[in-house]
């Protein structure tokens, strides 16, 4: 509403200002280039223009009085206190969706990394996140991560498409499974895999796995190992492996039809997980 009031107030100040300011610029130049105030005046109060002038100058002064108003009105109702206006600022700081996706590539693929200033889920005491990065199709972007997630605040990230089915980053601290891995631990430590299938899949499609997992494998990129699993069902693509003092479980799912149409992509973004 505030909006409306402002964009009314302006083109009725714009209107207002065009019907009065040009005969204040005819007085400023000289009597030789311009007719008298006198003929203006005479062929004005023939046109009718001067004989609502007081009243048109007079509904001016009380709509610029509203345009005051309301600006007052927005601030207050949008911002609030000073306090209040910088606390939202501060909430937005600290809820840190921060773009971190490329440009498509020549398939259409756009590499989406963690920002390193991004901010969230690192609580007190804990080592920034180190960053990781995985590729998706066009028509993936971010999904806001609601503190009412079944996953908590230990889901960094969302991702989603319509079409194609959606995807979460899970990043844990390696202390709620072993007190004794330090500050630079691996998946190795944290178990083999199916141990750590069996202990944190359940956090991930929100059921116990067993019977579901269809397969598991091992990858080792830039020295790091990587737990690879599909589940079905819930169909479920789980990337696992550790870096610094956290756990990272990346999940890529989608329903029966997305599934269907588009596992060769889910596949894909599943198996582009990297930790950097």
């Amino acid at each position: 509403m505030g909006t409306t009031l402002l964009t009314s107030c302006g083109l009725q100040w714009r209107y207002h200002h065009q019907q009065i300011v040009p005969d204040n610029h005819l007085l400023s130049h000289s009597p030789e280039n311009f007719p008298s105030r006198a003929k203006i005046t005479a062929e004005s109060r023939k046109s009718g223009f001067l004989d609502g002038e007081n009243e048109k100058s007079a509904g001016f002064l009380k709509r610029r009085s509203v345009l005051v108003s309301g600006v007052s009105l927005v601030s207050t109702s949008v911002l609030g206190s000073a306090g209040e206006g910088l606390a939202v600022v501060k909430q937005g700081l600290l809820a840190g969706r921060i773009p971190g996706l490329s440009e498509p590539d020549d398939q259409g693929w756009r590499t989406y990394r963690r920002p390193d200033d991004k901010s969230g889920g690192h609580g007190v005491g804990w080592s920034p996140i180190i960053p990781y990065l995985f590729s998706v199709p066009q028509g993936w972007e971010e999904v806001p991560v609601s503190i009412a997630d079944l996953g908590g605040t230990e889901i960094d990230l969302r991702f989603g498409s319509s079409k194609e089915g959606r995807l979460f980053v899970i990043v844990a601290p390696v202390l709620r499974f072993a007190d004794y891995l330090g500050e630079n631990a691996t998946i190795e430590q944290i178990g083999p895999p199916e141990k750590v299938i069996n202990a944190f899949g359940p956090e991930v499609i929100g059921e116990n796995v067993e019977g579901k997992v269809l397969s598991m494998n091992v990858e080792e990129h830039s020295g790091r190992r990587y737990y690879q699993y599909e589940l079905e069902p819930p169909h479920a693509l789980i990337t696992a492996t550790a870096a610094g003092n956290r756990l990272y479980l990346f999940n890529v799912t989608g329903n029966g039809l997305q599934w269907k149409r588009h596992y060769q992509d889910l596949k894909r973004i599943a198996d582009s997980f990297r930790v950097v």
